[in-house]
């Protein structure tokens, strides 16, 4: 339609503006960068959207590991005791039982001597050292009855030899060696020790025997 046929009086979207822009409903084009923008908005929201949640469960699942692991590392540390504890330990308990066991471990002497070979005119001492009445003179006569011919004194012990031992034990010199001697007293008075001493040897006697 021409400028000239047209029936409407002119309004004020016929103004034209100082540089020519229209006006009113005369509206210039749009871009094509404009329609898409909005999409490319949204693309990017849901982008940075999907990139933290998928942060956010790896990071989750990386705290239960951390924690997994702080309690195996702090558990595995008592297990192994430190050097100076194991040390400690160690060295009390087998100190004390080896000085503990020093005096049985002679009172257990297996009798060594030959009772065959035994003197039977050798002198024997007797102590009761078992604080029982009579028990040195029931010994003595089991060491007469096994064919002793020598001197056999019945005592109670005065001077303290027999302390220490808890079962009845055998002492023999060893100036001569009177192991076969104390082999013999000791199967006639029942027993099972028989011990080299440095008293006896010192003594009148060639065997004292220890009633307990």
């Amino acid at each position: 339609m021409t400028k000239s046929g047209y029936p409407y009086p002119p309004d004020e979207f016929d103004v034209a503006v100082p540089g020519g822009a229209p006006v009113g409903v005369h509206r210039a084009p749009r871009s094509g960068w404009s329609s898409a923008w909005p999409f490319l908005l949204v693309a990017v929201v849901c982008a940075a959207v999907a990139w933290g949640g998928i942060t956010l469960l790896s990071g989750g699942g990386d705290e239960p590991a951390d924690a997994s692991g702080t309690p195996s590392s702090s558990a595995s540390a008592p297990v192994s005791p430190s050097p100076s504890a194991s040390g400690d330990a160690s060295g009390e308990p087998s100190g004390e039982p080896s000085g503990e066991a020093s005096e049985p471990a002679g009172e257990e002497s297996s009798v060594t001597g030959d009772p065959a070979a035994a003197d039977l005119t050798a002198s024997v001492q007797v102590l009761n050292a078992s604080g029982v009445d009579g028990a040195a003179g029931t010994a003595a006569e089991a060491v007469a009855a096994a064919g002793f011919t020598g001197t056999i004194d019945p005592e109670t012990d005065t001077t303290g030899l027999g302390e220490g031992y808890t079962e009845t034990t055998v002492l023999y010199g060893t100036e001569p060696d009177r192991s076969d001697t104390a082999a013999a007293v000791a199967a006639a008075v029942g027993a099972t020790a028989s011990i080299a001493s440095a008293d006896v040897t010192a003594s009148q006697y060639a065997v004292i025997v220890i009633v307990k």
